[in-house]
């Protein structure tokens, strides 16, 4: 539900420190304009952090540090790259071009262990002005936006309402905030069914089977909260393939090295030079809007990893060593 979901408190991790990449061979080594090369030749095993291209990618990062807003964007612009953003964002984008360069010379990416796909999901949900503790909500739409990590666009959307059994009755803040009408959830299908639709739609990309995937969200509540409340409303068990995702905020976070209160929907698209395409707390509209950040953060060096997951209705994070692993293969959860 973007913005309007409750910041909730998430484990803090970090990024390592970025390096500076290699010159391609036959090339002058690429390099600012007064930064002298490092000519030192280290004799350790060139397999860890010791490795000469490590020391070069660091002192560069120095340089960069050092640089005025208009340099970074001057020095990005030489390379063809977004010079959108605020200064931080521009540094970690000039950095992380940097690295992988210098890298790439020192040993070929391997883009096969990548996801082949992310499915972005932003359920919106029932909701009242002053939510009660006590308060069910149900998910009233449900969309999915698959983004193709190969070329970053988005392939293909999928989009239902759904007809809430609690709270039948949407409430005048809920209808003004998510633009979704009374006739709409009236007309739709309950969850199980637009589940299964939902997951119909996901085994026609072949997602799991053929293609590996990840889920991402924008936040811990879709999954934890609105996805784990709704399957007990409709007496269904928590489906096995959305217990791992992305939580984008967290990775925003530990990328950009900003704090929690920077990574609301609307900062994140603001401090990347963006604006918000669409109806704020339109589940698609929303999903679409977490869909430009992430391919963003892919352009600028971010590996995207699942980062929390699901575990006996616990809220848990995953370690960012963890290898990475794509979701299984989307079955419809037996009933409870």
């Amino acid at each position: 539900m973007g913005d309007h979901k409750e910041n909730v408190p998430q484990p803090e991790g970090g990024e390592g420190k970025a390096a500076r990449p290699a010159s391609p061979p036959g090339k002058q080594r690429c390099r600012f304009d007064g930064q002298e090369d490092d000519k030192k030749k280290s004799t350790s095993n060139s397999s860890d952090f010791s490795d000469p291209v490590y020391k070069e990618i660091s002192l560069t990062n120095g340089f960069i540090n050092r640089m005025s807003r208009e340099e970074l964007r001057v020095k990005l612009a030489e390379f063809k790259l977004d010079t959108r953003g605020v200064k931080d964002v521009l540094k970690k984008r000039l950095k992380n071009y940097y690295k992988k360069e210098k890298l790439m010379h020192k040993q070929p990416a391997d883009g096969e262990n990548y996801y082949d796909y992310i499915c972005i999901i932003d359920f919106e949900a029932t909701c009242e002005e002053s939510n009660q503790p006590e308060y069910t909500h149900e998910i009233i739409e449900f969309p999915i936006v698959l983004l193709n990590t190969r070329n970053l666009e988005i392939e293909d959307t999928f989009q239902r309402y759904v007809k809430p059994e609690i709270n039948p009755q949407l409430s005048d803040f809920c209808v003004n905030l998510t633009g979704i009408s009374q006739d709409l959830v009236d007309k739709a299908d309950e969850f199980p069914l637009v589940l299964q639709q939902a997951i119909d739609w996901m085994k026609q990309k072949e997602l799991g089977s053929r293609y590996s995937y990840s889920i991402l969200t924008d936040g811990s509540w879709d999954m934890s909260k609105f996805l784990n409340i709704q399957c007990r409303v409709s007496r269904l068990r928590y489906p096995p393939f959305a217990k791992k995702w992305i939580n984008i905020r967290k990775s925003y976070g530990n990328f950009y090295k900003v704090p929690r209160s920077q990574t609301k929907l609307s900062v994140m698209l603001e401090k990347l030079g963006m604006g918000y395409d669409g109806r704020p707390h339109s589940g698609l509209d929303d999903s679409k809007n977490i869909a430009r950040i992430a391919v963003r953060m892919l352009r600028d060096g971010c590996e995207l990893k699942v980062n929390e997951r699901l575990h006996g209705g616990l809220l848990l994070a995953v370690s960012s060593s963890a290898p990475l692993e794509g979701a299984p293969a989307p079955q419809m959860p037996r009933p409870r």
